[in-house]
């Protein structure tokens, strides 16, 4: 449906009525479902009995906060791996995993949230965790902070109920408590605790907590009756609002002081019958209050000086603490997650003024994925959420990346160097790399290995995923000056050796050996990946050709097994035996390294005479997989024979030649290669094959 309205538009030069259309399709829907949305997330008020009443029924009404948050998280997926895929069977060695989908695009994380929700289960039971920092400790740019984001993210998914004072005599009344508090704080004796149970079912280890200066004195105004003196709000814990969620970050050693924890006097509020003694003049605008029933992070906390730190002691320990004035105990019933670098905790660790601190910390390591799939992952999710998500990508441009930053990140401890980084890193990843075993370890063998030398080092050096998607961003704009705007494996691995030597943090070993990966691991595998993109490219434009190597090649074989003779009339005009046709057969099979050639040639011969008896026709080249490989890798070995077709700096092409040369640029471009990145992979593909 649409609505028509006139607009006279007047400038200095003509008088023009234009008729403006205005699109309101589904418009109403759109925005009444964002309103009911917005609604449902109000601020809903009730008396303090209707509350008690409210806890009868539904349990989160007094959840703690690791409660509420384990239930945000939900219930994970239980995947058995040992009946997955090859690649998660090995990576996890056949266990039982669960998977949160909560957390599902934090890829190759899964033993950190196992930890996270194991840290919350114990808090949300009220033992031990509950009063510890869930600290998450890692290599720059893992993931640490995007962790916090996503805790943060789902404590605002389930309310939490408040006090609000309702006394009209009261200076505060239809104020929220500052600190967002409890109305279970109320309940501060044992037998008010023990009859509240009873009556209304709440169990009375969700009562153990304080009632803060602010309660107790709108208690005392109504005299003693929380009827009178509160209702109840229920509120949702809300980011960008401070509610319930908080984000404490360091600040100059200098400046920052303990009211960035506890807060500090108002004083605004002082000189208006208020002495700085008075819960009303102070300023509860610490992390502590903030994240009261929910969650404070504290960002870098280890470089927070000690006097800061030192009030988290008793806000963990008795659920409490004492704010700059004398106005009582404060209550915090929240959860503190911290993060930081291994270098600030290692630092941190080792000074034994600072004991006291690392026992209230509950360390859960934050490391680098080491399996490249789910480090590509990563860098696609990156990409999707930037602008770089419609601009072309070669195929493999990801994959490089990832290899090679999980080549750096796999430990050089005794019993893993006679292995190459590379084939470590396939390993890590779950795969299973040809060759003899001498050189070809299984995960559990580096994993024992890594782990007997250094068991919490495991991925926790090495390339940050940061810093291989700024290398990914800047290989997008390498060529930005000559109009193209796009990456692939070329301008990757260029841009890469760049910020390698550029970077200054780099140590020369690291360096020199970063440059190796690339040089004598990244670039040969690359090579061989693009004679096989060019190679299928190109075939696909002449198939007469694969399908002659494919009739010859059943041909020979089926004589071979017959034990006759075969005239090449067609080819060389010679007769070939057994012997003669078991070298031929062997010069077209070497090239794809066919482990038993008989069984190979005895299965392609029986499958081309079923699909022919069965269908009456002829036999296609690329419907059998196996011999299709065989076919184009071998293909790949004859391409001298048509690089003046592909190549870009020879003479101009014309006939079936310009044909075939626009075949496979078509057939290039399908597979995701702009004009520039095939004329770098030719150029590739020309400069390894000569040498």
């Amino acid at each position: 449906m649409t609505s028509k309205k006139e607009v006279e538009v007047t400038n200095d030069n003509a008088e023009d009525s234009v008729e403006v259309t205005t699109s309101n399709d589904n418009s109403d829907d759109f925005f009444g479902n964002y309103t009911s949305n917005y609604k449902q997330r109000e601020q809903v008020s009730m008396s303090f009995t209707d509350y008690l009443n409210l806890c009868k029924d539904d349990k989160k009404a007094y959840a703690n906060a690791a409660e509420r948050l384990l239930d945000a998280i939900g219930e994970p997926e239980m995947v058995d791996t040992s009946k997955a895929s090859d690649r998660l069977k090995n990576v996890h060695q056949g266990k039982i995993i669960a998977r949160y989908k909560a957390f599902e695009d934090f890829f190759g994380m899964e033993d950190t949230i196992k930890k996270i929700v194991s840290h919350l289960k114990g808090a949300a039971a009220g033992d031990e965790y509950r009063k510890q920092v869930l600290f998450l400790l890692g290599p720059v740019g893992g993931g640490k902070s995007s962790l916090g984001d996503r805790i943060k993210e789902l404590m605002e998914v389930n309310p939490i109920y408040v006090l609000k004072s309702k006394n009209p005599e009261d200076p505060e009344c239809g104020e929220l408590s500052p600190i967002y508090e409890s109305p279970l704080g109320v309940f501060d004796g044992a037998e008010m605790k023990a009859k509240a149970s009873e009556r209304f079912g709440i169990p009375t280890r969700s009562m153990n907590m304080t009632m803060s200066p602010w309660a107790t004195k709108r208690l005392e105004l109504a005299g003693g009756n929380p009827d009178e003196a509160f209702e109840v709000v229920r509120v949702f814990p809300s980011v960008k609002n401070q509610i319930a969620v908080a984000k404490v970050e360091p600040q100059d050693d200098n400046t920052q002081d303990v009211s960035a924890l506890v807060g500090k006097v108002n004083i605004n509020e002082l000189g208006e019958g208020l002495d700085q003694n008075d819960p009303d003049a102070y300023l509860y605008s610490g992390g502590f209050a903030h994240g009261n029933q929910g969650v404070m992070e504290f960002v870098e906390m280890l470089k927070t000086p000690l006097k800061v730190l030192n009030p988290m002691l008793e806000a963990l320990q008795s659920r409490n603490y004492q704010g700059t004035e004398s106005i009582g105990p404060i209550p915090f019933e929240g959860i503190v997650v911290a993060h930081t670098n291994e270098s600030e905790f290692n630092k941190f660790f080792g000074n034994s003024d600072n004991e006291a601190i690392v026992d209230r910390m509950n360390v859960i390591h934050v490391p680098y994925t080491l399996q490249m799939t789910e480090e590509a992952k990563i860098y696609k999710k990156m990409i999707n959420q930037s602008g770089y998500s419609d601009k072309p990508m070669a195929p493999k441009t990801i994959e490089i990346l990832a290899k090679f930053a999980a080549m750096s990140r796999v430990m050089d401890v005794e019993g893993t160097e006679k292995y190459s980084h590379k084939i470590r890193a396939e390993v890590m990843d779950g795969d299973t790399p040809e060759g003899p075993a001498a050189k070809v370890p299984t995960i559990g063998e580096l994993r024992k290995s890594v782990r007997a030398v250094a068991p919490t080092e495991e991925g926790m050096s090495g390339i940050s995923t940061r810093f291989a998607f700024k290398t990914l961003t800047e290989t997008f704009n390498s060529r930005a000056n000559e109009g193209e705007l796009g990456a692939d494996p070329i301008l990757l691995m260029e841009t890469l050796e760049n910020r390698i030597v550029e970077d200054g943090k780099i140590s020369d070993a690291n360096t020199e050996k970063y440059i190796g990966f690339i040089t004598n691991d990244l670039m040969p595998e690359y090579g061989a990946f693009i004679a096989e993109e060019i190679s299928e490219a190109f075939t696909n434009a002449s198939d007469g050709m694969c399908q002659n190597m494919f009739d010859r090649y059943i041909a020979m074989a089926n004589a071979w097994i017959m034990d006759d003779t075969f005239n090449d009339k067609a080819i060389t005009g010679q007769v070939m035996g057994k012997e003669e046709l078991d070298q031929k057969l062997r010069e077209i099979e070497g090239p794809s390294n066919i482990p038993d050639a008989k069984a190979f040639r005895d299965m392609v011969t029986r499958y081309v005479m079923n699909q022919e008896n069965q269908t009456g026709q002829k036999v296609k080249w690329d419907s059998y997989t196996k011999m299709k490989q065989v076919i184009r890798t071998n293909l790949s070995r004859k391409m001298q024979d048509v690089m003046p077709i592909i190549q870009f700096d020879g003479p101009a092409l014309e006939g079936e030649e310009q044909a075939q040369r626009d075949t496979f640029l078509s057939n290039m471009e399908k597979k995701g290669y702009t004009l520039p990145m095939v004329k770098r992979a030719v150029g590739l593909y020309q400069k390894m094959s000569v040498s």
